[in-house]
């Protein structure tokens, strides 16, 4: 019988949790180690429309990229997804930053999700990709909204592009890791992201680069059925489902 532990086992092997960022909170959020586990879910966000599927589907265990708990909590409610979680008596088991940064993870699919060009790293993170042949902002912008079926917000620092800082979700928090190391200064000409702010475009223009957000979502969402094929070869005797959240963030036309 497949435990919550094994599956535990499974993903500190692919993405370790002791490579997690500060920030981070990855690991078990919920549940027992020794729970035994027949039916599995796998998504991106615990929300309580994911727990509903996941209690439709006599699930015992939900694998989610985003931790469900993350920041301190003084106090859990009935429509909180931890809260939820202990009703219904579900294990959580979350792998954030590890999944990001690990190989065939987060940064690795939606660099081959876009096909570009050459694929490198810069660091555990953040990928590179050096194109076949300059690209302007604009057509950049529609070649990725067109892979990733999404919208691309962008600002255009004015030059050709021929090299990309990859990163999913909030790249934008080590732009200005980026805009500070000597040997990224004038190579990196763009950097594609999911999620950047108003400020995040001024300063990338006024350091020169241009900045892409294809949405946090759009830029994440394709290791859901990557990970699910990943189980479901180690672990056959469970039954993984994949969660509908596809659509979950609506954009007006």
């Amino acid at each position: 019988m497949t435990s919550v532990r094994d599956v535990y086992d499974f993903l500190d092997a692919l993405a370790p949790f002791a490579s997690q960022m500060e920030f981070d909170n990855s690991g078990l959020q919920c549940g027992d180690f020794q729970s035994a586990v027949q039916q599995g879910l796998v998504c991106l966000d615990v929300t309580p429309g994911v727990i509903e599927q996941a209690v439709q589907a006599n699930c015992e265990l939900i694998i989610a990229h985003h931790p469900v708990l993350f920041h301190a909590r003084k106090q859990l409610l009935s429509r909180d997804p931890a809260w939820l979680l202990a009703r219904h008596g579900l294990a959580c088991i979350a792998s954030h930053t590890p999944l990001d940064c690990c190989e065939g993870g987060v940064n690795d699919l939606l660099a081959g999700r876009l096909s570009l060009g050459k694929i490198t790293k810069l660091n555990d993170l953040i990928r590179l990709i050096t194109l076949p042949e300059p690209f302007t902002a604009k057509a950049l912008a529609d070649i990725a909204s067109q892979k990733l079926s999404a919208p691309v917000r962008y600002i255009d620092a004015g030059k050709p592009i021929s090299t990309i800082a990859l990163c999913g979700g909030l790249g934008c928090h080590f732009l200005d890791d980026i805009y500070g190391r000597a040997d990224t200064q004038g190579v990196i000409d763009a950097m594609l992201t999911g999620d950047a702010d108003h400020h995040n475009f001024l300063d990338a223009a006024q350091n020169g680069m241009t900045l892409l957000a294809a949405g946090h979502f759009e830029t994440e969402i394709h290791i859901v059925p990557a990970l699910a094929q990943r189980l479901r070869a180690a672990f056959p005797a469970v039954q993984w489902h994949i969660a509908n959240e596809y659509g979950a963030i609506q954009h007006a036309v």
